[in-house]
């Protein structure tokens, strides 16, 4: 079946035809060389009707609670009338690289909810939870005219860097309890938060989320700013009750309108766009060395010379990068 042109998938997302979008994620995400050819020239018509959205990280420890939070936050901001993209990223399998897809079924309410889209994708071990193509795949929503895109991660313990690099508002999710999170989490992943949120807030568990919540937030005074021109901020939450999810908003919000006044917020669309160009440029040289006919060549030779310990790593290095 030939592939449908440009102008499809262009018009399609111009008018709001979701499974268009879901179509043209999908040729966003091949790799196929016809279909990469076809989704840059997609993105390209596109690319005026981007950047009006607000971008949201969100990650956590395993059990924290992401999709429930997720789903709790994108049903409140669909009652106020957004429209909310969900960038959830599954963990593939490094033998199978297969995955399970399963967040439309964790956030069931909010799948079924007109105003809301959710696009599970399997990261390919790609560090800190993300699908290679998950900035364009953000590019596409923003096309489509959701206000507000919220990118799940697989969870702290990755390059959650490559995650800050590609949203506004980074939130992390954090559980009440335990004496010793900040050293388990590191400092250098809550360094990067704009905003921090004690999950669980429930029941008998109250009492233990404002100690923690009073932890982190003496904790941070003590960091450098995750964002010039705001302070991060530390609040308590219950996704499963929805206790203090209006707050949360409310809180990026005002992270919005802070760094938009002292230019801290284009500064880091900015900043974003160039890590997105370097990052391709990386991924491009790699591939294109090992696809290089002379380096096919030699390379299973240089390898085992390698094993067989007749030359050091450094030397192989040296002969393959003057191959090209």
């Amino acid at each position: 079946m030939p592939l449908p042109d440009a102008e499809f998938f262009v018009s399609g997302i111009e008018e709001g035809n979701k499974s268009i979008l879901a179509r043209a994620i999908t040729l966003i995400e091949s790799n196929a060389p016809a279909h990469r050819q076809l989704a840059q020239l997609v993105l390209q018509q596109l690319l005026p009707r981007t950047g009006h959205s607000i971008r949201i990280g969100i990650t956590g420890v395993p059990g924290v609670g992401k999709s429930t939070f997720i789903e709790a936050f994108g049903t409140h901001l669909c009652d106020l009338g957004k429209k909310v993209a969900v960038l959830a990223v599954d963990p593939s399998s490094t033998i199978s690289r297969g995955s399970i897809l399963g967040d439309k079924t964790r956030m069931e309410k909010l799948s079924r909810n007109p105003s809301a889209f959710i696009r599970p994708s399997p990261s390919g071990g790609t560090l800190g939870g993300l699908n290679r193509k998950s900035r364009e795949t953000l590019l596409l929503c923003e096309a489509f005219g959701f206000d507000v895109v919220l990118v799940e991660t697989v969870g702290v313990g990755q390059s959650e860097t490559t995650v800050r690099s590609m949203v506004d508002f980074f939130l992390l999710l954090l559980l009440a309890g335990a004496g010793d999170e900040l050293q388990g989490i590191k400092k250098g992943i809550v360094e990067l938060a704009d905003g921090i949120a004690v999950n669980k807030a429930d029941g008998d568990n109250k009492i233990r989320a404002e100690a923690s919540r009073l932890e982190y937030q003496h904790a941070v005074h003590y960091l450098h700013p995750a964002t010039r021109g705001w302070t991060t901020q530390v609040r308590c939450c219950s996704a499963y009750a929805g206790d203090g999810i209006a707050d949360l908003w409310k809180m990026t919000r005002d992270f919005s309108a802070a760094t938009t006044v002292c230019g801290s917020w284009q500064q880091r669309r900015q900043q974003q766009v160039l890590a997105w160009l370097h990052s391709q440029v990386e991924d491009l040289v790699v591939q294109r060395f090992y696809h290089s006919a002379a380096v096919k060549e030699i390379l299973p030779g240089l390898e085992q010379k390698v094993l067989n310990s007749e030359i050091p790593v450094t030397q192989a290095v040296e002969q393959l990068l003057g191959l090209v």
